[in-house]
């Protein structure tokens, strides 16, 4: 199937110069995510995965029919003030700022294999700060997987020797 047809283009969004890539035509077509997932299912069953990990919001989508299909556990990863248990918490830096990505302190066992999921690849900021994030909780990364990646902005560079996959690569 022909995942990119399900991809719409989305320009100066959001903001001038920037060609969003808008998944919610692929999440409105049910044939074509479940697509998806299967597609995603298969790469991760070649690998040992205890965990998925995903950061908020869109990884969510992704990452939760995964976690299912494997069953294995969810990990969220929230923005500061958004989980209601101790977390623990690793800031990173933005093109103007910082951010930081929280977990809760009970999420990850000692050499626990987490797989981390997200919709989107593009400088690979976000996902790098969530490796670190599950590395300082104990955890070791299994590997990134994406729906798509905008390989133009060398987000891999960013995520190790870890094992990346995308489904759809601009």
């Amino acid at each position: 199937m022909d995942l990119a047809a399900f991809i719409r283009d989305v320009p100066d969004f959001p903001k001038p110069g920037i060609m969003f890539k808008d998944i919610t035509p692929l999440l409105a077509a049910p044939h074509a995510f479940t697509h998806a997932i299967d597609a995603m299912t298969i790469w991760c069953r070649a690998r040992k995965v205890d965990a998925i990990a995903a950061a908020e919001a869109r990884g969510f989508l992704f990452a939760a029919p995964l976690a299912i299909r494997l069953g294995v556990p969810l990990i969220p990863l929230r923005k500061p003030g958004k989980l209601p248990y101790l977390t623990t918490k690793v800031d990173y830096d933005l093109e103007y700022g910082t951010n930081s990505l929280h977990m809760h302190v009970d999420a990850i066992s000692a050499g626990q294999q987490v797989l981390l999921v997200d919709d989107l690849l593009a400088t690979g900021g976000t996902m790098a700060a969530a490796a670190e994030l599950i590395q300082k909780a104990g955890g070791q990364v299994a590997g990134f997987l994406f729906a798509i990646e905008l390989s133009f902005l060398g987000g891999r560079a960013r995520l190790g020797k870890h094992p990346v996959h995308s489904l759809l690569t601009y």
